[in-house]
């Protein structure tokens, strides 16, 4: 019986997403850790253990509490995160070491974090780590990717500039972007319906409608927005998707071939700006660097609607099933 194991990173929502969009392709027993709680309904053949968290004040025994980024959470540069003498830290990386030690997985996927990818490859698991774009030069990210066996790029080769990943080229696999909705089906475009996804405030949408009267505009999440837990459907009716740069908000609109309008976020390492970067180099995408003044909108929509995007080269069509290929291999 394979084991593999698999760390979720709890910021936000995307790296919870890509796993359930890769998880129904991979054969395999998964052991899950992440301080998210468990999805609603866990996929078949998967645990999931709930990780103390890393990033909260830890009390002492004598009771003095200590800030995790007072107590040299970077090694001098050599880590992102290790606070010294934190509770919650230390008995984060031993639930890590339990579950290797009792289950004893033939892979381990890191989705993402330098110190768990350094940890479990001193444990002895090879590691298939997830990377994400940016400036990813410093030290942390340098070793993380050597101590990886393989490394999963979740977009197409080539679409970023060369960077750190040429020092590891031979183990770096471009899969393409990873989304759950591939082959979920065709769009059925309704004119004028405009769909918001994580880009703006619910006062900064509401401007942007007002100065568009012929617009009807929906928002997904966030203040004032619309829930769901299925947005495809939101998402094949649109005409033009306002979306930021998350790996997984792109590869969802690769899928159902949006004309969109993009406004990256500001996110660590620049993620979403080489994101934004690339799709505009592209021509997949209009993209703005900040949320548009309201007078703004009606040009930019009209731009949107004008779009033709080549969406297939994004690669996003059997792009989860490419990355559980890698798994499966190192697992093997």
């Amino acid at each position: 019986m394979t084991v593999v194991g698999w760390y979720v990173h709890h910021h936000g929502a995307g790296h919870l997403t890509r796993f359930l969009a890769v998880r129904p392709h991979l054969d395999a027993e998964i052991a899950v850790l992440s301080s998210l709680p468990a999805p609603a309904v866990l996929p078949p053949r998967t645990t999931w253990t709930v990780l103390p968290r890393d990033d909260e004040p830890s009390v002492r025994p004598d009771g003095t509490v200590r800030l995790p980024q007072d107590s040299s959470p970077t090694a001098s540069g050599l880590l992102h995160w290790a606070p010294l003498r934190h509770a919650g830290h230390t008995a984060r990386l031993a639930a890590i070491a339990q579950c290797i030690a009792e289950r004893d997985p033939s892979a381990f996927v890191v989705d993402v974090s330098a110190e768990v990818t350094l940890f479990v490859r001193l444990l002895g698991v090879p590691i298939v780590l997830m990377t994400q774009p940016g400036e990813r030069t410093d030290e942390p990210h340098a070793l993380a990717f050597r101590a990886a066996e393989r490394i999963v790029a979740p977009w197409p080769d080539g679409v970023h500039p060369a960077g750190p990943l040429d020092a590891v080229r031979a183990a770096v696999r471009w899969v393409g972007g990873v989304s759950r909705y591939d082959g979920r089906g065709d769009s059925d475009v309704e004119p004028g319906h405009v769909v918001v996804l994580g880009a703006a405030s619910a006062g900064q949408v509401a401007a942007a409608a007002a100065a568009t009267p012929t617009a009807r505009w929906t928002t997904l999440g966030g203040p004032g927005g619309v829930w769901a837990d299925e947005p495809w459907e939101f998402l094949r009716r649109a005409e033009i998707v306002v979306s930021a740069a998350g790996q997984n908000s792109v590869a969802d609109l690769a899928a159902v071939g949006a004309r969109a309008v993009i406004v990256a976020q500001d996110r660590p390492f620049g993620e979403q700006a080489a994101t934004a970067r690339a799709l505009a180099s592209a021509g997949l995408a209009i993209v703005v660097d900040a949320w548009p003044e309201a007078e703004d909108w009606p040009a930019l929509l009209e731009r949107a609607r004008e779009l033709r995007p080549e969406w297939e080269r994004w690669q996003t069509a059997g792009a989860a099933r490419r990355a559980a290929d890698v798994i499966a291999e190192v697992a093997e």
